[in-house]
């Protein structure tokens, strides 16, 4: 009813902070000192004491009470690299008295470290000390094994601490070095800025041929570039992110291919006649096909089932009849035919879900070998895949968007622009959430678009969710591109 004096708004914003109904927000300037002095004042005379806090829970649910005298335990928040110093690993003292010279175990790395030198750090200047208490925050140096986020404790203790939770990466570029000989260089330094920030992911994709980096926006990856352009002088591209396409068959189809080559000494020979089709979990083994006027019987003698990497199988039948080929020759006509599977004839992308029945061919008993018949199956395969009705696959998202009421009809049409397909609508604290399955092709610039729709006031997630058919204007598009592509290759 009345006003709040100072003393009275302290220990009022104290309880709030106590029982996390509170969380305080200040707007500080180190670089030209603005803001910095009131927010220490406000630690001093304002937070809590540690020990008034509610403790800390370690991964198994256990409360760790911050006891100078109980075992050590130090949780790891914070990796920096730092000119003539190297690696600076931040930490705090969970429980316990940390002292130099202790042997710790690293409980998420299964690695001892020795902790040689404790700082006190005050922006750059860091001040060394013999002891941290439960409670404190301090650094070392020349960790061997310690990552953000690890715990080290001493030997008896079992704490394990799982305080950060990574957001999910929401914008993805590849990345390159102008100077194609600085990709070694580049690497080291995406590999420092990782440790130092884990929202910043690297891949290096086989199958894009390209370094994906992901992070939470655009503006978070245009900070890593200018801190590589400014920091480490290595200048450096962002570029649209290949798509992991998938191509797969809608229909059997017969095909054969006679390899032959001659030339002085052993020339090659191997000839394959093989049947493909589409495959799905659980279906009976082949027994007949009929192509044209002609039937093809299959005895089955050998089935292998290839589980792929990249999702999918590729099964292998040998129906091979009067030793038309040697069964010596079986494993390489299978390695021509994981060549095709792992770069698809429609557009270089991997295949998956084919059957394949080898039911004939011919030998040579002196040229024939086993890089003839590799040739041969590769080809055989080839032919086979463009006269089965071939298809084209995408990934596809869950994609969950959180958006206030007002702009809703703005995300929605957005989204249908882009592809997508809603699933449904719900309300959950206060804003409208979305859920849709969205082509991940078509999400390459959304976290921007949504931030410039909404004013900044939308988030989104997004996880696989399956391969699905592209339609087919886009498959026309992508293999126009690929055979241009090629032709100027």
């Amino acid at each position: 009813e009345e006003h709040l004096t100072e003393d009275e708004m302290r220990l009022g914003i104290r309880k709030g902070l106590v029982d996390r109904s509170i969380f305080p927000v200040f707007c500080v300037s180190a670089l030209k000192d603005m803001g910095v002095r009131r927010m220490m004042e406000f630690l001093g005379n304002v937070v809590p004491f540690v020990e008034d806090m509610p403790a800390p829970v370690d991964s198994a649910g256990e409360e760790v009470k911050p006891l100078s005298d109980g075992p050590l335990s130090l949780y790891m928040f914070k990796t920096t690299v730092e000119p003539h110093i190297g690696e600076v690993s931040y930490f705090k003292v969970m429980s316990g008295t940390l002292t130099l010279g202790v042997d710790l175990d690293n409980v998420n790395r299964g690695s001892k470290e020795r902790i040689a030198q404790i700082y006190c750090v005050c922006g750059q200047i860091k001040t060394q000390v013999d002891q941290l208490c439960a409670g404190d925050i301090g650094a070392t140096v020349k960790l061997k094994d310690a990552r953000t986020g690890n715990t080290l404790d001493a030997k008896g203790c079992d704490y394990v601490f799982d305080f950060i939770k990574y957001p999910a990466p929401k914008y993805q570029r590849a990345i390159r070095p102008v100077n194609e000989a600085d990709a070694e260089k580049l690497s080291v330094i995406l590999t420092r800025m990782h440790e130092e920030d884990p929202t910043w992911e690297v891949e290096m994709s086989k199958e894009l041929k390209q370094t994906i980096l992901s992070g939470q926006g655009e503006f978070h990856l245009r900070t890593l570039k200018w801190r590589v352009e400014n920091n480490d002088k290595l200048p450096i591209v962002f570029e649209e992110p290949r798509i992991p396409y998938r191509e797969t068959i809608t229909k059997a189809a017969r095909a054969d291919y006679r390899h032959k080559k001659q030339s002085g000494g052993a020339g090659q020979f191997g000839e394959v006649h093989l049947v493909i089709e589409p495959y799905t979990e659980g279906m009976p083994a082949p027994t007949s096909y009929k192509f044209g006027n002609q039937e093809y019987v299959m005895k089955v003698r050998d089935t292998q089932e290839i589980p792929l990497e990249w999702g999918g199988k590729l099964v292998v039948c040998d129906c091979i009849v009067g030793g038309a080929i040697d069964s010596r020759f079986i494993p390489a006509i299978v390695k021509g035919l994981m060549d095709r599977m792992e770069q698809g004839p429609l557009t270089g992308s991997y295949a998956r879900d084919v059957r394949v029945c080898i039911y004939d061919g011919k030998m040579h008993p002196v040229d024939s070998n086993e890089i003839s018949f590799r040739l041969a199956g590769r080809n055989a395969f080839s032919e086979a895949f463009r006269n089965a009705s071939p298809k084209i696959l995408e990934p596809v998202c869950d994609v969950d968007v959180m958006v206030p009421a007002d702009v809703m009809g703005d995300v929605m049409s957005d989204l249908q622009g882009r592809r997508a397909m809603i699933m449904g609508m719900s309300s959950e604290n206060g804003f409208e959430k979305i859920s849709a399955k969205v082509p991940l092709k078509e999400m390459s610039s959304y976290s921007t678009a949504l931030s410039s729709i909404t004013g900044g006031r939308s988030s989104f997630s997004m996880k696989f969710a399956s391969y699905e058919l592209v339609p087919s204007d886009v498959q026309e598009r992508l293999l126009k591109d690929y055979a241009e592509k090629h032709s100027e290759e």
